[in-house]
């Protein structure tokens, strides 16, 4: 991959990654708001909402995986969401130590949580979920 390609992918996973922080964080917010329910929860929900959103944007425009085939599609979806459930764990365990443990704010919690959630699953994704699928 060259320098320009890189470059491109990172500011593609950049943007969409911002895309489906705002999807997690905004679900997350209107969550807690609405139904009142607890923070893990919150969280949990937004993680499912914002995991969908992720596959999508990061299959198609970051990593640009020409996969068509169900068996193949279905593949890259197990390990996105395998990778997924490792940074939900991420989320999760970060939440719980900065809020119960430390007694940051939810809120701002939610923001550090998010941030090494993004570098996780850049990661995850490109060395592992769609390594060797591109057009």
């Amino acid at each position: 991959m060259s320098k320009k390609e890189l470059n491109k992918e990172i500011v593609l996973y950049v943007v969409f990654g911002g895309l489906t922080t705002l999807v997690n964080f905004l679900s997350y917010v209107i969550f807690i708001n609405v139904f009142s329910a607890d923070y893990k929860v919150g969280t949990t929900v937004a993680w499912f909402l914002s995991v969908l959103f992720a596959f999508g944007t990061n299959k198609v425009f970051v990593f640009q995986s020409r996969q068509t085939s169900i068996v193949a599609i279905s593949k890259e979806f197990g390990s996105f969401l395998f990778s997924r459930v490792l940074s939900y764990g991420l989320d999760i365990m970060t939440m719980i130590l900065l809020v119960s443990l430390i007694g940051i704010d939810d809120v701002g919690a939610k923001i550090i949580a998010n941030i090494l959630v993004i570098i996780f699953n850049y990661m995850a994704s490109k060395f592992f979920v769609f390594k060797g699928h591109r057009g």
